[in-house]
């Protein structure tokens, strides 16, 4: 499942390296809602070097995926991060749109009678 965030970063880890190869970086946002929720996300093997262009402070718009397993009759969630991108970074624009103004009818000479009603 894809969802988005959009929040400040409060803290980026360092990157963790596994014996297999397989290594990720961990960092918290803190949301901007009512009640901030303060979440903590992975980037794993490619996406890791996502996290370079930003810093601690930087308002950004996360794009993520809920992961979940068992494990010996527990269970875990993951919050893994594909897309980071400063928020409010305007998507490409096309080239510009020809609008016309339409101009208003003329009402004419319209009068209200109040003997024809319509029902």
């Amino acid at each position: 499942m894809a969802y988005e965030m959009t929040g400040k970063i409060k803290k980026i880890f360092d990157q963790q390296d596994f014996p297999s190869g397989f290594y990720k970086r961990e960092f918290v946002v803190t949301t901007d809602e009512k009640f901030p929720q303060e979440v903590k996300l992975s980037c794993l093997k490619d996406k890791v070097a996502a996290l370079d262009n930003f810093k601690e402070g930087d308002t950004v718009q996360v794009s993520f995926n809920v992961n979940g397993r068992e494990w010996n009759e527990k269970y875990f969630v993951d919050l893994t991060a594909w897309k980071i991108e400063a928020a409010g970074a305007a998507a490409p624009q096309g080239p510009p749109v020809n609008e016309q103004v339409v101009p208003a009818e003329d009402p004419g000479d319209y009068t209200v009678d109040d003997e024809d009603i319509p029902f």
